[in-house]
C-alpha cells in the first residue's frame, strides 16, 4: 500500500509587498511559523506573514523544482501567478487558523526539527 504525501510550494507576502517563496510538507505549520517569525532570515526580516498563493504536489522533487523555477522569475510573473488564485491578494490562511491555538502551535513549530 503506497502512502500519499503532500508537499506545497507557496508565496508569502509582507504588507509592503515583499514576496517570499518556499516549499514545505505542512502548509499550516509553515504558515504559523511565518506568522510568528519563527523562521530566521528573509521571511522574518521582511515580515512575510500573508499566504497569497500555494500549489500542492505529491512528489517532493517536483515541488522543489517548481520552487526553484518560481524563485528565478521576475516580480511581474510572480504577481501574475498569484492573481490567478488570489486576485485580491487576501491572506488565504485567514480562515484556517484558530487564533487561540497559535501560541501552542507556535511552540510546537519552534520545537519541530523536521526540515521542510
Amino acid at each position: 500500500m503506497s502512502r500519499n504525501y503532500n508537499f506545497y510550494v507557496y508565496i508569502m507576502a509582507s504588507s509592503s509587498g515583499t514576496l517570499y517563496i518556499g516549499v514545505t510538507n505542512s502548509l499550516e505549520r509553515r504558515v504559523v511559523e511565518h506568522k510568528n517569525d519563527l523562521i530566521e532570515g528573509f521571511s522574518k526580516q521582511y515580515q512575510c506573514h500573508r499566504l497569497v498563493y500555494y500549489e500542492q504536489y505529491n512528489d517532493i522533487r517536483n515541488a522543489i523544482a517548481r520552487e526553484k523555477q518560481m524563485k528565478n522569475w521576475g516580480r511581474e510573473k510572480k504577481e501574475n501567478l498569484t492573481r490567478t488564485m488570489n486576485p485580491k491578494w487576501v491572506d488565504l490562511s485567514a480562515g484556517w487558523l484558530n487564533l487561540k491555538g497559535i501560541p501552542r502551535l507556535a511552540t510546537l513549530a519552534r520545537n519541530d526539527t523536521r526540515v521542510g
